[in-house]
């Protein structure tokens, strides 16, 4: 029986969004409004630093991943920010947010590259309304510069540029030549040594703008990743400098002046000798329109050990001009100029200390700062490192320091599993990254906000499932053949304990791990490992009571495709292996009472494995009771394709009298998920599981969960993820063996996944708490947290 009720939106508030960072140099921007706008996967993530609460928004719509994002200065009568994005998919898209709110959407789309976006750049916000109007630049993989107008909140091509060298655009910057902007210059750089340098005049505004070349500086020896003009001075025909970084370990800086050769060379200082022109310093001479322009090279700044990705101008409120430089020796570095000589100095040096530099292993190594951002005040760094995640520093100008603050992180590859701990307090997740993270709520006074605490797995392989065991303790599966488990330290118990507000029992502390351990010789924990497989773990599950693990491995064939359960007392695997399935397990489910095991499979089907009442008793006492799980029943149709998840109901019925059969209250009614586009819910009639109602979908259904209480009225809330990243909840009633769907609740597409829901949390029910709230783990790389309304 198919059945689908009316659709409605669901009521949904976003409690928590964490993603990592895209490691390109251009994928981030810093607005006038200090908002921080960021890659991450196909998406455009919103963050405001100043606010604990971490990423407000992440905005969809990009197929590819995210490589360059830009700002548009706004004017002052404007009530909406636009933002420009780039990236894989060879699109521009053009984002309104409005500045009250905080409500963002695609206002256009544009594809005119023919490659990859990899930089824009945007007209400084002093030009703005001006001559020259507000325009843009983008460079792309296509060898290719487009200059683009912004007008009335649109956008339109004004002149396409073929890189002379067909080399690839890494770097972009525009800037006025004067104060009325009637002359432009586009300095562009990438996969070669040298910068070009274009010029325009906007006399006659957009209309007749047309970039022609003019200059090319050589003198660095590698690719160039960052370009940026600033003013010298905030007085009037101040000359303009451009920093340029390079792959090379150096940063140049040029000098442009308005005259002669003669006037730069004076405005310089150098002693007008014979010997004053070498190759270094040679002027080159330029023109906007009718005005005459000179170029310099005006220094050379020493001090990085490895690649240089950004170097960006701020200018302090009391006026001084300092630059920031982002390496890939995991550093960070702030060069002032000295008033009396002229020398660019490293004024403050942030970051770490490592050997190792650049780094890319899974060790923990920083693997280097891939860009630096500073605020509109000039008051505060961030910056991204390998990991995806921010780092933050602010200035205090007390103790002239820079002290680290809080910044936002993420995984950077698909979140592959997720498992609230067994009281809601914390979340944990796991990911394609090789790292296990865990998310808790900061809660001081009346103020709540979610935050990533730790990170107590960084793995060698991917890391495809994970599971809680008991209160201080979970284990993982990665592409390898073993599980692993680990202890939560005491240290980690009592900060969670202090900044969630929650109380710690004296068993809990004692139940965790020291602060410190010996590590045996070449491993990567002291706990155990769970061995048995023949290849990559799949999926897991752990029993309510904490006695039994339950696992599975990637498998082609019967032999391999076995269910394996191992006893946490002794850590013994039980014996026989439960064979049933033909091909991969993707997912292990325990009914609330962990009387049955429920399995399903790539092989289409799905299987219910009973345990004996006597060895259920023995297993809720920590003791494994040996075996205890037979097949009770295998639907070897029961989808048309395989199927992706499972998920028991909550206790519903009461106990059946006589020919239960063993299934006990609440374990009567559990949901699968297909690739055939169907939710099917199977209820227990009797000693066997019958369908009750499939429920027919636009999009393959990849995840599903079961909220862990039945509600006030009755009724079961089964949260659904499609492939296409779609979201509802499905209100179910049961009655007498007949479900019925009440109700479906669709979430608004803004707040759904560009990509896959991989998988689906419901949070255990928390004291003194209004809704329901969903953890969702997405191929995109997110992780979010919705509150649904009661």
């Amino acid at each position: 029986m198919s059945a689908m009720s009316e659709t409605t939106e669901a009521i949904v508030e976003s409690r928590y969004l964490s993603a990592g960072a895209n490691r390109y140099a251009a994928a981030a921007d810093w607005s006038e409004d200090g908002l921080v706008a960021f890659g991450s996967d196909a998406n455009v993530c919103l963050w405001n630093p100043a606010d604990l609460g971490g990423i407000s928004r992440i905005l969809s719509g990009h197929t590819g991943h995210v490589r360059a994002l830009k700002f548009i200065p706004r004017l002052d009568e404007e009530t909406s920010a636009h933002l420009v994005s780039g990236g894989d998919d060879k699109e521009l898209r053009l984002w309104a947010i409005d500045s009250e709110t905080g409500a963002a959407s695609c206002v256009q789309t544009v594809r005119e590259h023919t490659g990859p976006v990899n930089c824009i750049a945007a007209l400084g916000g002093a030009a703005s309304g001006n001559a020259a109007g507000r325009i843009f630049v983008t460079g792309a993989a296509d060898a290719a510069v487009r200059v683009w107008a912004f007008d009335a909140g649109q956008i339109t091509l004004l002149q396409t540029i073929k890189t002379t060298k067909k080399y690839m655009p890494l770097a972009v910057a525009l800037s006025p030549l004067d104060d009325e902007a009637r002359g432009l210059v586009l300095a562009v750089a990438g996969t070669a040594n040298s910068v070009q340098i274009l010029t325009a005049s906007a006399e006659n505004g957009t209309a007749g703008l047309d970039f022609s070349l003019q200059a090319t500086l050589p003198g660095h020896e590698n690719w160039i990743r960052s370009l940026d003009f600033v003013r010298e001075t905030e007085a009037d025909g101040s000359d303009l400098l451009l920093a340029s970084a390079s792959q090379d370990k150096y940063i140049r800086l040029w000098r442009i002046h308005q005259g002669t050769a003669l006037s730069a060379l004076n405005a310089t200082g150098i002693d007008l000798t014979v010997d004053a022109l070498t190759p270094g310093n040679k002027i080159h001479k330029i023109s906007a329109g009718e005005t005459k322009y000179c170029i310099m090279f005006e220094a050379l700044l020493l001090g990085h050990e490895d690649w240089i990705y950004t170097a960006r101008w701020s200018r302090t409120r009391d006026g001084k001009l300092q630059l920031l430089s982002a390496s890939a020796d995991n550093s960070l570095s702030v060069w002032e100029s000295d008033r009396e000589s002229g020398i660019w100095l490293t004024m403050a040096r942030l970051g770490e200390v490592s050997r190792e530099k650049g780094a890319t292993t899974a060790t923990g190594s920083i693997g280097g700062f891939w860009t630096g951002l500073w605020s509109p005040s000039s008051t505060t760094i961030i910056t991204l490192g390998r990991t995806g995640s921010w780092r933050r520093w602010d200035y205090d100008a007390g103790e002239d320091m820079w002290r680290q603050n809080l910044a936002v992180t993420g995984h950077v590859r698909a979140v592959t599993a997720i498992s609230w701990s067994q009281d809601g307090v914390y979340l944990l997740s796991t990911s394609s990254d090789q790292t296990t993270r865990l998310h808790a709520e900061w809660i001081v006074g009346s103020s709540r906000s979610w935050h990533e605490m730790a990170r107590p797995q960084i793995h060698g392989y991917d890391l495809n499932c994970i599971a809680t065991l008991g209160a201080t303790s979970f284990f993982s599966g990665a592409d390898e053949k073993l599980m692993r488990v680990f202890t939560e330290p005491k240290g980690v118990a009592r900060l969670l304990s202090r900044l969630t507000n929650t109380t710690t029992t004296p068993s809990q502390i004692a139940a965790a791990a020291p602060d410190a351990a010996n590590m045996p010789v070449l491993g990567l924990s002291n706990k155990a490992k769970l061995y048995g497989h023949g290849y990559e773990i799949a999926c897991l599950a752990a029993s309510h009571a904490g006695g039994l693990v339950a696992s599975a491995c990637r498998a082609s064939s019967l032999n391999h495709a076995v269910i394996r359960l191992f006893e946490t007392r002794r850590w013994t695997e039980l014996r026989p292996p439960l064979a049933a399935h033909a091909l991969t397990v993707t997912r292990l489910r325990f009914a609330p009472d962990d009387r049955l095991l429920l399995s399903v499979g790539r092989d289409r089907q799905w299987v219910v494995w009973e345990r004996a009442e006597a060895e259920a008793e023995a297993g809720r006492e920590g003791g494994g009771g040996g075996p205890g799980y037979t097949l009770l029943q295998a639907n070897a149709a029961g989808h048309a394709r395989m199927v992706l998840d499972a998920a028991w109901a909550p206790p519903l019925l009461p106990p059946t009298v006589g020919g239960g059969g063993g299934g006990g209250a609440g374990t009567a009614v559990f949901a699968t998920a297909g690739r055939d586009r169907r939710v099917k819910v199977w209820v227990r009639r009797g000693p066997r599981f019958e369908l009750g109602v499939a429920v027919a979908l636009e999009h393959p259904v990849t995840a599903v969960d079961f909220v862990p209480e039945v509600t006030p009225e009755g009724l079961l809330l089964l949260a659904v993820g499609t492939e296409a990243g779609r979201l509802l909840v499905l209100a179910l009633k049961v009655d007498g063996g007949e479900v019925e769907v009440v109700s479906t609740r669709s979430v608004s597409p803004a707040l759904c996944l560009p990509k896959a829901v991989l998988q689906l949390a419901w949070r255990p029910t928390t004291e003194g708490g209004e809704g329901r709230e969903l953890a969702i783990a997405g191929e995109d790389g997110s992780l979010r947290i919705y509150k649904f309304g009661v």
